[in-house]
């Protein structure tokens, strides 16, 4: 059975009111069967959410500052997206602490992605009251950071990553690397591009960018660090 000291240690944060971390892990149905007066997550999610917008658009204004409101846009909805952030929630297993009804329980709440997501927000919500902005945003940059940084910006000049990537495979002789478009997001002039390069069919990276030659090289680059 794990226990909320084993939370804190995947979050790397040690709650001076643990109240306000068990909160975060309540879900409404508990708290409405339980005990109304109790509280739930709902208040917690909705502040961590603002602070979500707010870090993921520092870190992205930082990192690619020649980028346009709208591209910076794109970026910031992809990963503050529920279908990113259910990974992170994953990660820490977060299902195993939520504290949910009866109904809930019998449905599966602990891997619905709402539920998982809205424990993740909850728990930023919940960090920021206790330790403040910089205690959320350090957690927030063990997940954000690496995946901003595999961006493709068509706008920087490009060291030929996809190039050198192929000289290292030859050398070692193994499989050509083939590069696969996974997901586009966004209208035509404005997309966001997931690719994926795979070697000997197995996916050894993913890069992100804001045009396919843009992400192709940025899942290069990452491939070359695992190669």
């Amino acid at each position: 059975m794990r226990t909320l000291e084993d939370l804190e240690r995947d979050l790397g944060y040690q709650f001076s009111d643990s109240r306000l971390l068990q909160q975060a892990l309540t879900h409404s149905s508990h708290a409405h069967e339980q005990n109304p007066e109790q509280g739930d997550n709902e208040q917690l999610e909705f502040l961590g959410d603002s602070i979500l917008g707010f870090v993921v658009s520092d870190l992205l204004y930082r990192a690619h500052p020649t980028l346009t409101e709208g591209q910076l846009s794109k970026l910031k909805g992809f990963l503050v997206s529920s279908a990113n952030l259910v990974k992170y929630a994953e990660q820490l297993r977060l299902g195993e602490y939520l504290h949910l009804g009866r109904g809930e329980e019998k449905t599966g709440g602990r891997t619905k992605q709402a539920l998982l997501v809205d424990a993740y927000e909850a728990i930023l919500g919940a960090m920021y009251l206790d330790g403040g902005i910089e205690a959320a945003r350090r957690f927030m940059l063990r997940f954000f950071e690496p995946q901003i940084g595999d961006v493709g910006d068509s706008t920087r000049h490009f060291t030929d990553f996809k190039t050198a990537l192929q000289e290292t495979l030859q050398e070692r002789q193994q499989s050509r690397a083939e590069y696969v478009v996974s997901s586009e997001i966004g209208p035509d002039h404005e997309k966001l591009f997931t690719v994926d390069v795979m070697v000997g069919g197995e996916r050894i990276a993913r890069g992100l960018g804001l045009t396919k030659k843009a992400a192709e090289q940025a899942a290069a680059r990452k491939a070359l660090e695992k190669v």
